[in-house]
């Protein structure tokens, strides 16, 4: 007889494992010719549509690109992709990102984010934290339609804008609060 406490742990299992296989495809990782084609693709995916965003990024003082997160989930969730961080036009580092989440949630999606680091303060605590975990440290501003209608290059005050893009799958709701990002080596 299963009782409702079995059926829980089994289906936190199943969850786990769900989510772990979903998300091992993506772990294996991509050369860094291969992110650096996606992340530029990415930006221009981006810059297409959202035209304010290209505006942004000639204020930045390094611009970091996941072309492909893949997140999945069900009780239990996780999402996973890496990326390249740019400095002017060349690459200055490549970063992992990576969350965790549990509640109610099913399904499986892919979308792509960039975050414009505006300040050296924010830079500068990317490099020396070894791990930043949007929410703390810098503001990162997730910039939506709303937010775009009211962004011009005057008001642009936050450390970090960020722009999630190119979705794809069935989940519901993006969010990159509690995203740990941290270095890799390609």
């Amino acid at each position: 007889m299963i009782t409702r406490r079995s059926f829980t742990n089994l289906l936190l299992v199943t969850a786990t494992a769900f989510t772990l296989g979903t998300m091992s495809n993506v772990a294996s990782a991509a050369t860094a010719e291969d992110l650096n084609n996606d992340a530029q693709q990415a930006l221009n995916t981006l810059y297409k549509s959202h035209p304010f965003a290209e505006d942004i990024s000639k204020k930045a003082k390094a611009t970091l690109v996941f072309p492909n997160i893949v997140k999945a989930g069900l009780v239990f969730g996780g999402s996973y992709g890496e990326g390249v961080l740019y400095k002017g036009t060349g690459v200055s580092g490549y970063y992992n990102s990576v969350s965790a989440s549990w509640g109610l949630q099913a399904g499986a999606q892919s979308y792509g984010y960039v975050v414009f680091l505006m300040s050296d303060k924010a830079v500068k605590y990317l490099h020396k934290s070894k791990g930043w975990e949007i929410g703390v440290g810098p503001t990162v501003v997730v910039v939506d339609e709303g937010v775009a209608k009211n962004l011009s290059s005057s008001t642009l005050k936050d450390d970090a804008y960020a722009f999630i893009f190119d979705q794809q799958g069935l989940m519901a709701g993006i969010s990159i609060e509690g995203t740990k990002i941290s270095p890799i080596k390609r």
